[in-house]
């Protein structure tokens, strides 16, 4: 498809373009070498993101202007933002820089140092999400959030090896041909029964077991029906023939096999739970589980954490009840250095739950061509479109087939990918729809087509349609206001599978997103750097080890599973996802040795795919370095220029609300002076006291200033309606000239905290999850659609 960019915007395409290159956050500060002098610049401090468009920070650096001296200052800075939420990335253009600001230099020299700073500002600057994520105000509340369905799944526990034998509701069977056998349709596991013999059998790993009931007992079998033998030549089970013979000597512990009609999930514990106290709390955090299991001590209750959700109960093997909204105090104390800290993101007040929130919020925004991507959409049904209607509505949505198509009166609405179309006939033509009706919105949450909700169409004065979606179409939504708000996996519904019988081959099984039991391998994870949740089995051998994985991503809503092999000479995967919620699915072969990498993958959404390989070569250069006094360097290079990132060890800098620039060595802060070229130790706590007093002592000796100023400044700005930047340099000269104690040790210490989570959460996302990403629910309809 194609999409005509206009001259204005193909500069930013370009840019935007050049930005995906290098597409990650390399670090802060950064250093720019040019003609002008030397300028290095610290991570910026987010003070506004308006509609996730629109960036206000401040920006401490250092500045040395060619055979001069080094200057440090602070500027304040607006651009506009472009979002990749699969990369986690921003990209701010449009920058402008509104103030300046010199500590102790005298005015002539800040005017021309101001100048020269202007001349550095780049066309773009790429910065984390995580790190804007962190350093952005947040609000007390989200607007929307959502009553989930709360209720626990059913879990269980095992002390050994076990697996979770998962069918999506009451088994239902259907016959393989020319055999005896038949299968459970509505299940991930290869699940046959034998119609002679009256037994199920199940393949977990290389052996088989044998189950006159599904619920057990079962036992290990070393001889299959002989049917399966033909089975295994059936195209539809053409992987059964590595296993259909077992072999004489098994490999690794026998597991226990449990099974589940309805969404559960299972906790596996490596023997007797094993327990360590996380200190400053009454908790302690198991340690022979992959499971986020937790015991508070004072009342001996146990806690388990499940698709963002928490249950507790007086018993492992007990009863289970929703948590999440009345958590035990502690959880928000879990010191980061703690192992467990990983949780802190699904604990209700706390500042990573709030990140957390407000990436839900932010909006994928594409612009498309609304002839060409109608021209490409499609809907595939199993026989004849089956609608059935949507509970306490007067809409109705398609049973028989994956995609989301919704009847509204005589009309059908198709949410395919991010993007609305509509039709009078359920299986087109489609044309891309100007707007949505606003019945849709009325879907309630227990139904599955509940998602489409969070995606909004409409067309621009350029007649090229916006859709824009949030984190709810890909399964993650924001709960639970009330105590502080938190984001979960899926709306905690069953929604019954459809299964279809088409007028040949095998039937056709359509499952709906579940946020409990995926996968139906053997243990559930909660992935700390991803922050993933899923299940995992791996068996270690003399030579290596192989793990097989299935988990899903409430901030993605992306199911994967995949296997890797490690050895010692190297390492290969394979891996694949889906996501039940956008119909996205992609794959994945990666390999490594001791001196190349390689990889190919596949990625379809909706009716486009791609395929891309790759092999490491000479065309560019990753380098980082840490050294022992605790400076860091990171560094690349490539065709599209030179960059450098450097961490020095005395600390990060930060420009303060007042003008001024702090530092942190470790023991205290410190603030810079530029006429004496030192960092001064600073009680930013006696300066806030004395400041409140003289702001006291002042308005008592001008009791109307307060009055004055504020009529002064709405006379200023009827005045000049548009030099907002004047105002609010007007503004914070007026805090300054009231409040020249500086910055408050509270306020420094926040924005020092902001900053060392962002880093780490980044840092995190960056070795973890962009390495496994199938998340995207979006496309660019129309090849050029630009995304943000």
């Amino acid at each position: 498809m194609k999409y005509t960019i206009k001259p204005a915007g193909m500069l930013l395409m370009v840019l935007l373009a050049c930005s995906y290159v290098l597409a990650q956050d390399p670090g802060w500060p950064r250093k720019n070498v040019q003609a002008g002098g030397t300028l290095i610049t610290y991570q910026p401090q987010v003070d506004d993101w308006k509609n996730f468009t629109t960036l206000t920070w401040r920006q401490a650096f250092q500045l040395v202007p060619p055979g001069g001296k080094q200057v440090i200052g602070a500027a304040t800075m607006t651009g506009t933002t472009n979002v990749d939420n699969d990369r986690h990335l921003v990209t701010i253009y449009g920058i402008q820089i509104t103030n300046t600001y010199f500590p102790d230099l005298d005015q002539a020299t800040s005017a021309k140092m101001g100048q020269l700073l202007r001349t550095f500002v780049p066309p773009v600057v790429n910065i984390s999400l995580e790190r804007v994520v962190a350093s952005v105000p947040k609000p007390q509340a989200p607007a929307n959030t959502l009553k989930l369905n709360n209720d626990p799944p059913f879990i269980f526990v095992s002390y050994s090896p076990a697996v979770l034998l998962a069918v999506d509701g009451q088994p239902v069977l259907a016959d393989i041909p020319d055999t005896k056998l038949k299968f459970v349709v509505n299940t991930h596991w290869p699940i046959f029964f034998d119609t002679g013999q009256s037994q199920y059998f199940v393949v977990v790993g290389d052996r088989w077991f044998a189950s006159f009931d599904l619920h057990g007992p079962w036992s290990v079998v070393n001889q299959l029906p002989k049917d399966m033998t033909k089975a295994a030549k059936d195209p539809q089970w053409q992987g059964l023939e590595k296993v259909v013979s077992p072999p004489a000597q098994p490999s690794g512990p026998i597991p226990k096999i449990f099974y589940s009609p309805l969404p559960s999930e299972i906790i596996l514990f490596d023997g007797k739970p094993q327990y360590a106290n996380i200190p400053g709390t009454q908790l302690a955090y198991a340690t022979n589980t992959d499971s986020p299991v937790f015991l508070e001590t004072a009342r001996n209750e146990y806690y388990y954490l499940a698709a963002g959700r928490w249950f507790r109960s007086n018993a492992l093997e007990g009863q289970w009840s929703f948590a999440s909204l009345d958590l035990p105090p502690d959880f928000a104390k879990i010191p980061l250095s703690s192992p467990a800290s990983a949780v802190l993101a699904s604990v209700p007040g706390t500042e990573e739950a709030k990140d957390a929130v407000l990436i839900a919020q932010i909006p994928t925004v594409m612009e498309i061509d609304p002839k060409t991507a109608g021209a490409q959409a499609k809907v595939n049904y199993t026989g004849t479109p089956q609608f059935v209607p949507i509970e306490g509505t007067s809409m109705r949505y398609a049973t028989n087939t994956p995609d989301k198509v919704i009847q509204v009166g005589d009309v059908y609405y198709l949410c395919l990918q991010g993007v609305w179309f509509m039709s009078t006939n359920p299986q087109g033509p489609w044309t891309t729809a100007s707007s949505v009706p606003q019945v849709i919105y009325t879907i309630p949450a227990s139904s599955p087509v509940y998602n489409v909700t969070y995606v909004t169409q409409v067309t621009t004065s350029s007649g090229t349609v916006q859709s824009s979606y949030t984190a709810g179409y890909l399964g993650a939504f924001v709960m639970g206001a009330a105590v502080g708000a938190i984001v979960c996996s899926g709306t905690g519904y069953y929604y019954p599978p459809y299964i279809g019988y088409p007028a040949y081959g095998y039937p056709v099984y359509h499952p709906y997103a579940t946020p409990y039991g995926y996968g139906g391998y053997a243990t559930p994870y909660y992935n700390t750097r991803t922050g993933a949740y899923g299940v995992s089995s791996t068996t270690y051998g003399p030579y290596g080890s192989t793990t097989h994985a299935a988990s899903y991503n409430p901030y993605t809503g992306t199911y994967k599973q995949g296997t890797s092999v490690s050895t010692p000479y190297g390492r290969q995967s394979t891996g694949q996802a889906y996501n039940p919620y956008t119909g996205t699915y992609g794959a994945t072969h990666q390999g490594s040795s001791p001196t190349a990498q390689w990889g190919q993958s596949y990625v379809q959404q909706g009716n486009k795919s791609a395929y891309t390989q790759h092999y490491s070569t000479a065309n560019g250069t990753v380098a980082s370095a840490q050294g022992s006094q605790g400076g860091k360097a990171y560094g690349t290079s490539t065709a599209y220029g030179n960059t450098a990132v450097g961490k020095t060890s005395s600390g990060d800098v930060y420009a303060g609300h007042d003008g001024n620039v702090y530092q942190n060595n470790g023991s205290g802060w410190q603030k810079y002076n530029n006429s004496t070229g030192t960092w001064n130790n600073v009680n930013t706590q006696q300066a806030q006291q004395q400041a409140q007093q003289d702001k006291q002592t002042y308005e008592q000796q001008h009791p109307n200033a307060q009055a004055n100023a504020q009529q002064g400044k709405q006379t200023y700005e009827q005045q000049h309606p548009n030099s907002e930047a004047n105002t609010q340099q007007r503004e914070q000269s007026f805090n300054q000239q009231r409040s020249s104690g500086g910055m408050s040790s509270d306020s420094l210490n926040s924005e020092m905290q902001n900053r060392q989570r962002g880093e780490t959460a980044s840092q995190n996302w960056q070795h973890g999850g962009s390495s496994g990403g199938y998340g995207g629910g979006g496309r660019s309809w129309g090849g050029g659609g630009r995304r943000r």
